[in-house]
């Protein structure tokens, strides 16, 4: 029997409910993470894009999102992550049309959003584009009445009767929990992995709750995986430092969105941040992709909107921050579009698009990443360097560096206007990304208005 022992993680997205439970993150050596996972040259400065491919569209298909993949390239988006397009379980289904994360068949489409030809032709569509395609992969669960129940009840945990049961401590009760005692499922989970990238090209996996399931299992279907092609990309949903060793470029960030949740609540102080990037040079290697957020499929549905947690106005500034601190930057459907609603999880929910009022924001902050060496990903990008002030209670600003380019952010993480002088600014010749406020101007300093945030790039 599985048990559910991981000592990683932070904190990690849910399918189901509203709670994360959480656990320490494991430290790791020196010496241990001098062996962290090498990345291709392509994912240097790549940012990524989330695609609720329910909700993206009235028609909510495959086939509608390929249309818009254009106007997300222009972004500069680099990667576009597709939630679970698998059928959904109708036993123990939640909701009227079921969780994306409740799996019934590994190698099929999901009929309602299209077919595997329509699925093809997204990645195709991405590759002519010059984008990755990565896929959501459920590997710790299925649904109740997905194939393998059929023949397979060796491949589950079952209780005591002899029952399918969800997974242990959890209330999932609309997934049946998987077996990785057992190397026929293992053998089978990696079957189905393969299928994808053979069938349809895809790119990689983002890999739900990634620390219920074994790291050498983890570790086995990369190896299956790289034997089809060099250069897959692999995205843990989780916060362990292991899974960096052979098995993910990438994992989730998710303890600095719950610090910027914690401060934006007034239960911790912006010095929280500079606490934060200390605890990651110790516990990750320098190589380690992190993925940065404001939010996701989870976050949105269960806790709500940006604007709910961080406000009207400081939801940008808190973008701002994720997006030019170390990590790669992650944009959810919708969010270019000032979306102010928590989609139903269950249920159809379509995003209301409007005018896409923050497209034009996030694409000058995408493309800064893409284009700022200081901002790249890992080992690829600068440290951050605080800036002092004055008003360092209030005010958070930093630059990073690396070769001969450079970023000087600045924000105001206070509901009040604050007259700002600096200490030691970086010399050189900047522009400002997302205002007119001139570089030199903060030499002799500024008044930053409630939640002001400035971002000034070399050239």
């Amino acid at each position: 029997m599985k048990k559910l022992t991981t000592i990683v993680a932070l904190a990690f997205a849910l399918t189901a409910c509203k709670e994360e439970p959480k656990t320490e993150v494991q430290s790791n050596s020196k010496e241990e993470m001098a062996t962290a996972q090498s990345h291709d040259n392509w994912s240097k400065n790549a940012t990524i894009y989330e695609v609720n491919v329910r909700q993206y569209s009235p028609e909510g298909t495959l086939n509608a999102f390929t249309q818009d993949l254009q106007r997300v390239k222009d972004m500069g988006v680099k990667i576009v992550w597709l939630m679970p397009i698998h059928p959904i379980g109708k036993l123990n289904r939640k909701g009227g049309m079921g969780s994306y994360y409740s799996i019934q068949n590994y190698k099929a489409v999901n009929p309602k959003f299209g077919t595997l030809e329509d699925f093809k032709t997204l990645v195709q569509k991405a590759h002519e584009l010059d984008m990755k395609v990565i896929l959501d992969w459920v590997a710790n669960h299925t649904s109740f009445d997905n194939v393998w129940t059929e023949n397979h009840l060796d491949y589950y945990n079952l209780d005591s009767l002899g029952n399918l049961q969800m997974p242990e401590g959890t209330d999932w009760s609309d997934v049946a929990d998987l077996d990785y005692d057992n190397p026929e499922l293992r053998a089978a989970m990696i079957d189905a992995m393969k299928f994808w990238v053979e069938e349809a090209g895809i790119d990689g996996y983002r890999c739900d709750v990634a620390g219920f399931v074994p790291v050498d299992f983890w570790e086995a279907a990369r190896d299956s995986l790289e034997a089809l092609r060099s250069d897959i990309f692999m995205l843990a949903e989780w916060e362990d430092p292991k899974h960096h060793e052979k098995a993910f470029e990438m994992s989730y960030a998710w303890e600095f969105m719950h610090v910027m949740n914690e401060v934006a609540k007034g239960e911790k102080t912006i010095d929280a941040f500079d606490e934060y990037l200390a605890k990651q040079d110790t516990l990750f290697p320098e190589s380690a992709y992190r993925m940065m957020f404001t939010t996701n499929h989870d976050e949105n549905s269960w806790n709500g909107t940006v604007m709910d947690r961080y406000g009207e106005e400081g939801h940008k500034t808190y973008a701002v921050l994720a997006y030019t601190l170390p990590g790669m930057p992650l944009l959810y459907s919708g969010q270019e579009a000032e979306m102010n609603s928590a989609l139903a999880f269950f249920e159809k929910d379509t995003i209301e698009w409007g005018d896409y009022s923050l497209q034009d924001f996030y694409t000058k902050l995408l493309e800064l990443n893409r284009d700022n060496e200081a901002l790249w990903n890992g080992e690829f990008g600068g440290k951050v360097q605080r800036i002092s002030t004055n008003a360092d209670d209030q005010v958070y600003a930093f630059t990073r560096e690396k070769g001969d380019d450079a970023v000087v952010v600045v924000l105001n993480f206070s509901d009040q206007a604050v007259n700002v002088e600096f200490g030691t600014l970086p010399e050189g010749n900047f522009e400002p990304l997302l205002d007119e406020v001139e570089y030199n101007a903060l030499k002799s300093g500024v008044e930053l208005s409630p939640f002001a945030y400035h971002v000034f790039h070399t050239p």
